[in-house]
């Protein structure tokens, strides 16, 4: 089995190795010249993931072409690469293209699997693959779950089977939208989620947003057709849960430090990788808007990072919103 890999930071880091672990050929692709070089040289990337020592079946290329033959293409890039970079990938029509993505095309407004449809050379069977997982959890063989989805049953079996072992245990799924809604609107919340707990105002505060940032959730991914069960589970309420609670989520973080003052500017040239729900927050409201949906912790994000109001306001706007049945 030939397994391909298109990003090397921290969460395509975590990816390859597990595969290569696995006894699969992994090849990595990176545009970082110092990474691709620290992999083959000494089994460590030297940016991310930077202290473990990586499977000896994992090798990297700076040379897009190189993927062309391999039998699963897994799509770890930031979302705001990804109709720039798609053209220009080599793929064959029995490959199963899998993203791992959890940011939308700033450009085209569109969720990673969009893109692949529009943007690839060839369409093949499409997957995705998300859920409550971080990286160095990953990369070090910790347990963790996940869900592989793809409209054909039998796509998303294989996927599961490529992943699982005794440390992953990946479920199945035919919702790929609902999968990457869950990980893509989840980023938003994490830093409001952040900014709540920067602002100290209590587990309870957190609580209410992580469920009120779930229905808003749900109602924008129900609303473009996706399963409202499947923001129940693994990539919805798991992945929600993890990045809002998490000191080591990114999105989280900045949500947080803006609570404490800081500047957006300066939070992002400190991260050291993406954060997506910064970039992403103008395209989820684009998304509510063209489907109608009232996401009111969404649109307070955004407006944070815009810098029309700060978080303080922002949690007053919440509070002082007209009372609403809770299930509508």
């Amino acid at each position: 089995m030939r397994i391909s890999v298109l990003g090397l930071g921290h969460w395509g880091t975590a990816i390859a190795n597990h595969l290569a672990g696995k006894g699969f050929e992994v090849l990595g692709w990176s545009i970082e010249p110092e990474v691709v070089d620290g992999i083959n040289r000494t089994h460590q990337n030297p940016k991310y993931l930077s202290h473990v020592k990586l499977a000896a079946g994992l090798r990297a290329t700076l040379d897009l072409e190189q993927v062309a033959d391999y039998d699963y293409v897994i799509l770890v890039l930031p979302s705001e690469v990804l109709s720039r970079v798609l053209p220009k990938v080599p793929i064959k029509p029995d490959t199963i293209f899998v993203s791992a993505v959890k940011g939308i095309d700033y450009e085209s407004v569109l969720t990673p699997l969009e893109c692949a449809r529009r943007f690839l050379r060839i369409v093949p069977e499409l997957a995705v693959i998300s859920g409550p997982g971080f990286a160095k959890d990953v990369a070090v063989g910790r347990i963790v779950g996940l869900v592989a989805a793809s409209q054909r049953e039998e796509t998303a079996r294989r996927v599961a089977d490529l992943f699982s072992n005794e440390g992953m245990r990946v479920y199945t799924s035919t919702d790929p939208l609902g999968v990457e809604l869950g990980g893509i609107l989840k980023n938003v919340i994490a830093i409001a989620a952040g900014a709540a707990d920067g602002l100290e105002l209590g587990d309870s505060a957190r609580a209410g947003l992580i469920t009120r940032g779930l229905a808003e959730m749900t109602r924008l991914a129900c609303a473009m057709g996706a399963d409202a069960r499947t923001l129940a589970g693994l990539s919805g309420l798991g992945d929600l849960v993890l990045t809002c609670t998490c000191d080591n989520s990114r999105n989280r973080t900045v949500g947080f430090r803006l609570a404490k003052g800081e500047r957006l500017e300066d939070i992002i040239s400190t991260l050291g990788s993406v954060a997506e729900g910064v970039k992403n927050s103008a395209s989820v409201l684009k998304l509510a808007a063209k489907y109608g949906v009232d996401m009111p912790i969404s649109v307070q994000v955004d407006r944070i990072l815009r810098g029309e109001v700060s978080p303080q306001q922002s949690m007053r706007a919440l509070v002082s919103r007209p009372l609403k049945k809770e299930l509508e």
